[in-house]
Formats: C-alpha cells, sequence, structure tokens
C-alpha cells in the first residue's frame, strides 16, 4: 500500500540512485506503460483484470523523479482511461486504481487540469459510495490528492463532499469506527481549503462547515481503537486545514467564541505529547487579564512509564551537565539535532543547565535563573510537577524496552512533536489573521508571569521553550512568542513597575510588567541552556522584539543591563546567523527610549568586558589607536586632537562595529555563515549590515558619545560607498545621514548641549569636506541603484548650514548642481528625496538670499510639483512651503534687493502650482496652503496693482477658505488657518473692503465656534487677531460677529468629547482672551453698543477667563508667542485707553461700561484679596453705570 500523504503536503518521489538514466530515457517505461493501459478496452473477463493488475502494479513501481519527460497532461490521460477500465464493482482493482492516482499525483506533482478532474472527482465519489468499505482508506487517499490546491475548482461537488450528509462529513465524524479512514477523511478537507493564489477561495459556508469539523477533531479525545502515530497524524491534518483557511482562504475569526475555542483548543494541542505534562483545557477561553478558573478535578502526581522503569541513580547521573563537541560547520539535521537532556527540576523549581556548545551560566557570570510559569489568566496548571517529569532521551542502556520499542517510541515522539509544531505553525497564522488588540485579550494565556509565592507552576509558550526536547518546536514556539511581541509597544506602555505591591488586587499595569520581567528571565535562561544554533538564533530574535517594545523607562533598572552581559560572549559565536541576531538585540537596545542612562553606563564599560570566547569567529576588538597605524587618511590625526572630550572611555560596541565593518576576518567562515562568499577577506555581508545598523542606532540615540569616532566613521563610511556591493553603500549612506542629523541637532536653537560639547563647527566642515571628496559624488550618480541615490541625497540634505557656508565654494557648487540635476530623474524616490532635499538647502542662511539658487530651486520644485507621484509631490510640496518661508524672512531684513529682483512671473508660477496643490491629496494640500499664505503675505503693491495679479489673488483666497472648512485631515486645516493669518498681515491687500473678507472671517469664526479639533480653533483665534487697523474688520456688523464668536467660543471652550482636547482648553482660552483684547484696542464708537450687550448677557464669564489670561504667568500658547504677566496687563491697559478715547454721542452708555467692565479686571488683578468682592460685584456695578 502506498505511503499515505501527511497534512496536505505532496510527498517527494522514491530516493534518487547514484547514476540516473536521461530524463527522455527515463520517461520511456511510463509511456510504454500508458500505451499499454490505454490500448486495452473495458473488459470483465479474469485475464483483463489480471493484466490491468499487473500494469497498474509496474506503473506503481517505476522509478520517478522531477524532471522525469513525464507531462500532466498525459498522466491525467492515464488516469482518466484507467478509470474507465476499472468498474466500481470491482473491489481490488479500485484499490489499487487509488493507490495509482495517489502515487502519480504524489511522485509526479501533478495538479490535474479542470476537464479531467470533473471526471476523476466523480469517479471516486462514486466509488466510495459504492465500494466496500474496506477500500474507503485508499479511495480518500487518490481523492485527497486530487483536490490537493484544487479546492476551487470542485465547487459542483462541494454539497455530496461536505454538505449536510456529505460523504467527508460522514467518514469524519467521531462515530467513524475505522480510524485511519477518519484521519484520511480528515486529510481531504485540509487539501480542499488549501488554495492557490489567484484562484477564487472555499465558499464561506464551506470553510465554516470545515472549520467546525477540524475544531471538533482537534477537541476529540483519542478514542481506544486509534493508535499514537494515526491520532498524531489525525492532528496534524486537522491542524494544517485550519492554517489553510487563516492563510489563504483569509478566514476571519470575527465571534468571540469561534476565536476562544480554536485557541483553547491550540494550547491544548502545542503541549502535545510533551513528557510530563498532561494538561486540560476548557472549551473556550476568553479574552479577560484577570486569572480564569478551569474547574478542574485536583489530579494526583503521575509518575510516566519511563520514569518508573529507570533507577534514581541514572536520574542522578543524568542531571550532571554533558559538553558534546561539534564539529565546525556540521550541524545534524534529523529532530534529534539539539535535544537537550533536561535535568529534572528540584523542588526549589531551578533548571540545570542543559548540553551545548554554549557557555553554562557560572561561566558568565549568571546566576542559575528559577524556572517559572504563571497564574495568571488562561494558563493550565501542570498535572504532574515538573519535579516529577523526566526530559530525556532514552538510550539502550537505561530502557527496559526491547530495540523494536525504542524505535517505536522514538517513531512517537517524532510524530507527537510535528503535532507541537503544527499547533504553533497554525497559531501564528491566527496571530496574523486577528487584530493585536483582539490578540492582547488573550495575552496571559501564553505569556508568561511571575507566579506566587508557593503556586503551582503554570504552562505557556515559554514551557515549550524551556522544555520541548525538538529544537524545532522550541523554534517554533519562540516564532509564535516574537509574533505577539511585535508591535505590543502600545500594550506594553502601560507597564509599571512599583515597589508597592501591598494592594488589595494587582493592578494591570503591574500585571504587565511582571510579565515583562518574567519573559526577560525566562528568555535569558533558554539563551545560556541552548544547543541548537538554530533555536539560538530565534531565541536573539524574540528578546530583540522584547525589547524593541517594552517601555523601560517605566520600569526597574537592570533587566536591559542582564540582556547586555549574557549576550556579549554570543557576539563572537561560531555561527554567523547568532552573530547577527547578537548585533540585531544590541541594536534594539541602544535604541530602545534613547538614551537610556543605564545604557550609556553600558556602552562605557571596558571594551574587554564580557566579549572572550573560543569559538570567536569574529575580528578581535582593535586598540584604541588602531586606526592611526592603518592606512585611513590625513585628516585622523587631526580629528583625534580637535575632537571634544565627552568621555575618556571608549565606546566598545562602536569599535567593535567598526571592526566588523572595515577589518579583515581572522578565522575562515564556518559552513553556516550565510552570505559568506568565496575568497571575500570581510565578514559576511548579513553581518557588516548589521553592525551599520548598530552605528546608525547609536547615532541617533547616542550622539554624545558617537561624536567621539565622527572623522573614523567618516572613514567607515568612505569605505562602504566606495565598495561594489549596493547594500553595504546604502548602509553606509544612512549612518551618514544619521551623524549629519545629530550634529544638525546639537545646533539647533533650543539644543541643551553646552557648546564646549559639541563638535566643533571645523571639524564638521574637515567632516564633510571628506565626503564630498570621496564616493559620496559618485552613490549620487550611481543611477543603476536609484535607491542609493535617494539615500545619498538624504545625507546630503543632513549638512550642518554653519558648515555648509564654509565649505569651499566648489564644494558648495558641487552640491546645489548635483541636487538640480537629479531633480530631472526618471526614478520617483530619487526624485522625492531631492526636492526634499532642495528644501532643506533653501533655508541655509548662505543660500537665502540668492536669488538665483532660490529661483532655479523655485522652478525645479514647481516641476515636481506636477509628477504623477503622490510621493514626489508631497515632498515638493514641503519644499515649496520652506521656501516661501524664506521669501518672508528675506522681506523682514532691510535690505530689499531680494523682493526687487525677484521675478514677479515666478510669483504668479508658484502661486498657481500652489492653488492646484491644493487641491490633491492631504500630504500635498497641507503644505500647499501653507506656501499660498506665505506667498500671498510675500506679495509687493507693485504686484497687487497688476491686473494679472488680481484673479490669481481672489482665486488662491477662495482657496485657503475652502480649506479652511472643509473636513481634511486637522493638519490641514490648521495650516489653512496659518496661512490665514499670514494674508491679514499683508496690508497691501484690500483687507476689509475686498469681497473675500467676510467669507474669510465667517469661515475662521465657523472653526473657531464648531471645530472638534482645539489646535485648530487655537490656530483660528490666532488669525482673527492679526489685523491691525479697525478698517480691516470690514462693516460694524462683520465686527460684531467676529466679537460674538470669539465669546461663544470662550464659553465653549471646555465642550467636548474627546479627551485628548482637554489639554488644549487653556491654550484656547489664552488666545481667546488676547483676540477679545486686540478687538476692544480697535473698537470704533459705532462697535461700543454690540460690545455692550455681549457683557451684559456674558461679562462674568468673559471677566472671570480674562483675569485667568492676566495670571497664568509667561505659559506659552499655541502660537508660539510668550507673554509675560507686564506685557498681558499692558494690553488690557491699552485697550482701556483707547476705549476711553473713543469719542461717543451724548447719552451713550457703552464707553462707560465697557470702561467700568476693563477696570474691574485690572483691580482683580492687582488686588487678589478683594478678588472674591469684586466678581460678585461686577454686574451690579456695570447695570448701576449705565
Amino acid at each position: 500500500m502506498a505511503a499515505a500523504q501527511v497534512a496536505g503536503s505532496l510527498p517527494s518521489g522514491p530516493a534518487q540512485e547514484a547514476q540516473r538514466e536521461p530524463p527522455l530515457e527515463q520517461g520511456r517505461g511510463f509511456r510504454c506503460l500508458s500505451a499499454r493501459l490505454c490500448a486495452l478496452r473495458p473488459d470483465d473477463s479474469s485475464s483483463s483484470r489480471t493484466e490491468i493488475h499487473l500494469l497498474f502494479d509496474q506503473l506503481i513501481s517505476e522509478n520517478y523523479s522531477e524532471g522525469s519527460g513525464v507531462a500532466p497532461e498525459d498522466v491525467s490521460t492515464l488516469l482518466v482511461h484507467a478509470c474507465r477500465l476499472v468498474p466500481l464493482n470491482q473491489n481490488h482493482l479500485v484499490s489499487k486504481l487509488s493507490q495509482l492516482i495517489h502515487h502519480l499525483l504524489n511522485t509526479l506533482q501533478v495538479i490535474v487540469d479542470e476537464q479531467n478532474l470533473d471526471f476523476l472527482l466523480a469517479y471516486t465519489i462514486s466509488a466510495i459510495q459504492q465500494c466496500s468499505s474496506w477500500t474507503h482508506m485508499q479511495i480518500l487517499q487518490a481523492l485527497a490528492a486530487l483536490v490537493y490546491c484544487n479546492g476551487s475548482k470542485c465547487q459542483k461537488y462541494l454539497p455530496d463532499l461536505l454538505g449536510k450528509s456529505g460523504l467527508l462529513m460522514k467518514l469524519s465524524d467521531l462515530a467513524q469506527s475505522d480510524p485511519e479512514v477518519r484521519r484520511a477523511a480528515v486529510h481531504c478537507m485540509a487539501n480542499l481549503c488549501l488554495s492557490v493564489p489567484g484562484q477564487p477561495y472555499l465558499e464561506e459556508p464551506y470553510q465554516n462547515i470545515c472549520f467546525q469539523a477540524f475544531l471538533t477533531t482537534l477537541q476529540s479525545p483519542k478514542s481506544s481503537d486509534m493508535d499514537d502515530i494515526t491520532f498524531c497524524m489525525l492532528l496534524q491534518n486537522a491542524l494544517k486545514g485550519i492554517q489553510s483557511l487563516l492563510n489563504g482562504g483569509k478566514m476571519k475569526l470575527t465571534q468571540t467564541d469561534a476565536l476562544g475555542a480554536l485557541l483553547a483548543v491550540l494550547k491544548k494541542t502545542m503541549f502535545h505529547g510533551l513528557p510530563g505534562l498532561n494538561i486540560e483545557m476548557p472549551t473556550v477561553l476568553y479574552p479577560t487579564p484577570l486569572p480564569q478558573c478551569d474547574g478542574r478535578p485536583p489530579i494526583k502526581p503521575q509518575q510516566t512509564e519511563s520514569s518508573t522503569s529507570r533507577p534514581a541513580v541514572n536520574k542522578r547521573k543524568k542531571s550532571k551537565v554533558k559538553v558534546k563537541k561539534i564539529q565546525q560547520g556540521e550541524e545534524e539535521e534529523e529532530e534529534s539535532s539539539g535535544e537537550r537532556e533536561v535535568a529534572p527540576v528540584t523542588g526549589s523549581g531551578r533548571l540545570n543547565p542543559h548540553k551545548g556548545d554554549t557557555q553554562c551560566p557560572s561561566s558568565l557570570g549568571v546566576p542559575s535563573l528559577p524556572l517559572a510559569g504563571s497564574g495568571a489568566a488562561g494558563k493550565d496548571q501542570v498535572s504532574s510537577s515538573f519535579s516529577s517529569s523526566i526530559w530525556k532521551r532514552v538510550s539502550s542502556s537505561e530502557s527496559d524496552y526491547s530495540d523494536a520499542e525504542g524505535g517505536m517510541q522514538s517513531k512517537v515522539r517524532s510524530y507527537q512533536a510535528k503535532v507541537r509544531q503544527g499547533a504553533l505553525a497554525c497559531f501564528l497564522s491566527t496571530i496574523k489573521s486577528i487584530e493585536k488588540k483582539v490578540l492582547y485579550g488573550y495575552w496571559s494565556a501564553f505569556v508568561p508571569d511571575t507566579p506566587e509565592l508557593g503556586s503551582p507552576q503554570s504552562v505557556s509558550l515559554m514551557t515549550l521553550t524551556l522544555k520541548d526536547p525538538s529544537p524545532k518546536t522550541r523554534a517554533c514556539a519562540l516564532q509564535v512568542l516574537s509574533a505577539i511581541l511585535e508591535g505590543s509597544k502600545q500594550f506594553l506602555s502601560v507597564a509599571e513597575d512599583t515597589s508597592d505591591h501591598r494592594r488589595a488586587f494587582t493592578p494591570f499595569s503591574v500585571m504587565i510588567a511582571s510579565s515583562i520581567k518574567e519573559l526577560h528571565r525566562c528568555l535569558l535562561l533558554a539563551l545560556v541552556a541552548e544547543s541548537s544554533s538554530q533555536t539560538l538564533t530565534q531565541i536573539i530574535k524574540c528578546l530583540a522584539n522584547l525589547v524593541s517594545n517594552s517601555p523601560y523607562n517605566r520600569l526597574k533598572l537592570s533587566l536591559l543591563t542582564k540582556v547586555w552581559n549574557q549576550i556579549k560572549p554570543y557576539i563572537r559565536h561560531k555561527d554567523v546567523n547568532v552573530r547577527v541576531s547578537s548585533l540585531t538585540l544590541l541594536g534594539a537596545i541602544v535604541s530602545t527610549h534613547a538614551p537610556l542612562p543605564e545604557v550609556q553606563l553600558l556602552l562605557q564599560q571596558p571594551c574587554s568586558s564580557g566579549l572572550s570566547n573560543s569559538n570567536s569567529a569574529t575580528p578581535h576588538v582593535s586598540p584604541p589607536d588602531w586606526w592611526k597605524k592603518a592606512p585611513s587618511g590625513p585628516f585622523l590625526e587631526e580629528a583625534t586632537v580637535s575632537s571634544p572630550k565627552v568621555s575618556s572611555e571608549p565606546c566598545w560596541l562602536i569599535r567593535l562595529c567598526i571592526s566588523i565593518v572595515v577589518l579583515p576576518k581572522e578565522d575562515a567562515c564556518s559552513g553556516s555563515d550565510a552570505g559568506c562568499t568565496g575568497g571575500s577577506t570581510y565578514e559576511p555581508f548579513p553581518l557588516r549590515l548589521e553592525a551599520l545598523q548598530v552605528l546608525a542606532h547609536l547615532a541617533r540615540g547616542y550622539f554624545s558619545m558617537t561624536q567621539v569616532y565622527l572623522m573614523e566613521l567618516g572613514e567607515v563610511i568612505c569605505k562602504c560607498l566606495g565598495e561594489a556591493d549596493p547594500s553595504v553603500q546604502l548602509h553606509g549612506a544612512k549612518l551618514l545621514e544619521e551623524l549629519g542629523t545629530g550634529l544638525i541637532q546639537q545646533y539647533k536653537p533650543d539644543s541643551s548641549i553646552a557648546p564646549d560639547q559639541r563638535v566643533p563647527v571645523t571639524l564638521v566642515v574637515m567632516f564633510w569636506t571628506v565626503m564630498l571628496n570621496g564616493p559620496l559624488p559618485r552613490a549620487l550618480q550611481n543611477s543603476e541603484h536609484p535607491t542609493l541615490q535617494a539615500s545619498a541625497c538624504d545625507a546630503l540634505s543632513s549638512i550642518l548650514p554653519e558648515a555648509f557656508s564654509n565649505l569651499l565654494s566648489d564644494r558648495q557648487i558641487l552640491c546645489i548642481t548635483m541636487l538640480l540635476g537629479l531633480n530631472d530623474s526618471k526614478n520617483r524616490l530619487v526624485k522625492a528625496a531631492t526636492s526634499r532635499a532642495l528644501g532643506v538647502y533653501v533655508l541655509f542662511p548662505c543660500l537665502r538670499q540668492d536669488v538665483i539658487f532660490v529661483a532655479d530651486t523655485a522652478n525645479a520644485i514647481l516641476m515636481s510639483l506636477q509628477d504623477k507621484s503622490l510621493n514626489v509631490r508631497a515632498k515638493a510640496a514641503w519644499s515649496l512651503g520652506n521656501l516661501t518661508d524664506t521669501l518672508i524672512v528675506n522681506m523682514e531684513t532691510p535690505d530689499p534687493s531680494f523682493q526687487e529682483e525677484f521675478s514677479g512671473l515666478l510669483l504668479l508660477k508658484m502661486l498657481r502650482s500652489a492653488i492646484e496643490a491644493s487641491k490633491d491629496k492631504d500630504k500635498v494640500k497641507s503644505n500647499a496652503v501653507r506656501a499660498l499664505g506665505n506667498l500671498l503675505h510675500f506679495l509687493q503693491p507693485s504686484h497687487i496693482e497688476k491686473p494679472r495679479f488680481a484673479e490669481i489673488i481672489e482665486e488662491a483666497i477662495q482657496a485657503l477658505i475652502s480649506t479652511v472648512l472643509i473636513e481634511a485631515a486637522m493638519k490641514v486645516r490648521w495650516n489653512a488657518c496659518y496661512a490665514m493669518g499670514n494674508v491679514f498681515k499683508n496690508s497691501a491687500l484690500p483687507l476689509g473692503t475686498a469681497l473675500w473678507t467676510s467669507q474669510a472671517y465667517n469661515a475662521l469664526t465657523s472653526v473657531v465656534t464648531s471645530c472638534k479639533n482645539f489646535k485648530v480653533r487655537i490656530r483660528s483665534a490666532a488669525a482673527l487677531s492679526v489685523p491691525g487697523k479697525r478698517e480691516h474688520y470690514g462693516s460694524v456688523d462683520q465686527y460684531a460677529q467676529i466679537w460674538n464668536a470669539l465669546v461663544t467660543a470662550l464659553q465653549k471652550s471646555e465642550d467636548t468629547t474627546d479627551f485628548l482636547e482637554f489639554k488644549y482648553c487653556a491654550s484656547l482660552r489664552t488666545q481667546i482672551c488676547q483676540a477679545l483684547i486686540h478687538l476692544l484696542s480697535l473698537a470704533s464708537a459705532s462697535d461700543l453698543s454690540c460690545i455692550k450687550e455681549t457683557l451684559e448677557l456674558n461679562g462674568d464669564m468673559v471677566q472671570s477667563y480674562i483675569i485667568q489670561f492676566l495670571k497664568s504667568g509667561t505659559e506659552r500658547d499655541d502660537t508660539g508667542a510668550p507673554h509675560s504677566p507686564q506685557e498681558r496687563d499692558q494690553m488690557v491697559k491699552t485697550a482701556l485707553e483707547h476705549i476711553s478715547s473713543v469719542q461717543t454721542l451724548a447719552g451713550d452708555t457703552s464707553k462707560r461700561a465697557i470702561m467700568g467692565f476693563l477696570e474691574d479686571i485690572l483691580t482683580v488683578y492687582f488686588d487678589p484679596s478683594g478678588s472674591q468682592v469684586a466678581l460678585l460685584g461686577l454686574t451690579n456695578r456695570c447695570r448701576t453705570r449705565n
């Protein structure tokens, strides 16, 4: 009987012989047998049946291999003809034909075409219905091979197979007496669910039917008549089916019960057959952070047969650590590779180190860490304590089994391991198919937590990582844990490690912090105990994921220190994948919540600390002056003298990474070194690239330490950019960009770095001179690698403005010329990066007054604004906004030459382009309206007087008004309000008399009273307080509308349903009060009656907020303009003086009422002791004055 296909996978053909015939010769045997079979005609005679039997046997025994010259269509034709020859009443022939179908399709990897599939499916379904039950196993195997990757073509047969009384539903039912038939039926269902990319998925009703069948199979216990291996294969097929539904079928687990049931059964199955464990699970896991009870009766401690068969003396012997020497490059591929001989856990719950080629905990100076699980939700207790579990491979000298029994036990353990791997793979697919916020509801069911003192241990993914004897299963568990941790930063950010645990309950934040600490502890324990290099790599990657997402700024110190100290020896591990992942972990440490004081201290450790390892394959860390001994360039001697002395202790990690990148390796590559090319004298590319990434992380997060090595890193960058491999060049350019950005941050006006701690400008100039004289220009011109060009553009845009102005003029011209030239690139990445770089350069003080450069940049940006790529247009719009900022800066200088020389025609083009861009997507629109506001502010009277500008000005203002009012992204509306304020600053525009005046004010007043976003309200209130003359506010009615809108906005300044907006309430009230006082300081006689009416209604409220405004000290409002208390009360005094100077008609009491209002405010402000009395009597006094 042909071997059964397991879990939907097509087994490979027979083992290849040493000498193979050519494919054409090999296919000849099949063709001869096929021709003989196809020559036969249906005949019910005994001789015909015998001949058919013989031909089937010969076809099955024929030696096949890939590329054997057998065409898929020939196989399909042969099988169809064979079905026509075999009547359904011939059970033996049907059985043999089924074996042939299964064997040929699997061995030759044939997917049957739709036409022949239709016939073959009809035949096999009829065969199951009509033939004896003993043939069902073989027929189902044939059916599984037929439907493999053909599920979408079986639609017409799905009712017969998966309907209420469908064949597969009956044969896979728990009532099915033959366990092999049941397994084969589940296998068929799993293959039906397997979809091919580009083909239709299984219809949703049938997906649900299959999912429920698989779930029922997984939930059902092993029947007494089913052997262990068949049960394992049954579970594997069900798991594979669910995985296919989740992966290819895109099935969504939207119902809590369905997801909970699946997770419960996956948790149970992922521990299937694990020695010493016998867990029981509830039918459904529910999402909850609280402990979940499963209501199990207490279970008596059990002893496995293997543990009772061993004398106690052998247990003690096995508990010793055995070191197994593995030759370099030799890795066993069987499941036994890397298996652990795990000592029993003692009563204290501590684990002795496993055997392996890694250092034991004592050699690392790390104390033995206790193994613990968790008492949190969904973690079900272990039925027999770990202290009675024996995690050892059975050797012939210690076992009472015979050789045959021992071989069977080994086979069963192998199948059980595959079940656990299948469950973990299915869990991984489940994680990818649900939202993370849903997944984290089940966090405590799969992630360990620190147990209470004396509480029983519970099982989690870390149990598999620490206990499973199969290295592949351990790696699978780590992959699942990594997937859970990936993107968990927001969820874990609530963690808070507090010392006060004496509470009636454990807060959620403390529980998460405890879980994070337990993950660190368990993963570090797994790290020192692991013997398989592949699994070791997964442990380190999982640690890197944990480090990247953990909120160390809210946790107690020492977690990162423990990780740091234990990972350092693995930087010199013989396996390059372990070394690469070790650097990835170090990169995660230096990039998480940088800069952290704990990490800063770790970086300053002596460079030799913890790096010794006899299995080293990494170059030794060189002494600090190795650069001087190497041919490294004439500038390094000066760099050593000029660099600021931030720390006398060199950073060993920077030194190590530099060594990995530039120094030749000392040892030959090991057999497992991925990326090791023949003849290469340097470390493998993955290792060098990871080292460059770590350097970039250090430059971003710990620049104060990195700057000591600035010139040395410059040499590294030049070397990388000069290499042939584009990926090395790209990482070199990224490092250059990070260093440039770090230098810019040091020289920002708000920088906290003391001037004597900054890198001197002369040294920065030297650094960039070396870059521009080196391979950077070649990288910018490397059109074969546009990604490198774009990255080089980004690097060039990170030059310090003060350094650029001190570069030689030919180097400045080189930068500008190359950027302007690259703006014509056909590649969108390059064009976007160039547009952004030009937007940076146009702000440089030494370039912004150069009319020719600004004009050339404007033309380049306007061209990019027409690009088809949204990314290019977004970058160009940002640069256009920067360019118009430069126009405003130049307008404010005493020298008017720039405004006079700048082309009016170019201004017109810029206005038109900005108007068009304001109709684009939000990414473009937000900067387009910023540019419009600046351009309208920049326009000179000479421009406005020209008829060709009148229409474009109107159009531009209408574009701003519509953007203020539309329901766009809040950033867009904020920029539009900001731009409107800029427009109001141009006194040459006919503000107050033009038709668009009322439209502009109406838009702003609408936003200030009703916009959901308070920052937009603040900006609109700021824009309303910009006009400096009363006539700019238009008519009396227009003024009254603005005044009333601001009072209403002040009244509604706390009306919001969004909790996040409350923090802006004070800033909003400050800005509205400032606008109201500004309006009072400009009011005319005809405006006073309107003001008086408002104060009569809302005077108390307005007065209280203005007093708060006066008393709010030096609070900086959203407009960025700080006001001292003196400035604020001076604003009120100015308004009071202005009102008192307004000439009113006799008998008009409005003036006196408003003056009294302002005087009361000043009285309360300057006399705090009488503030309450003044506030209570305010309304009465106002009415008395009236």
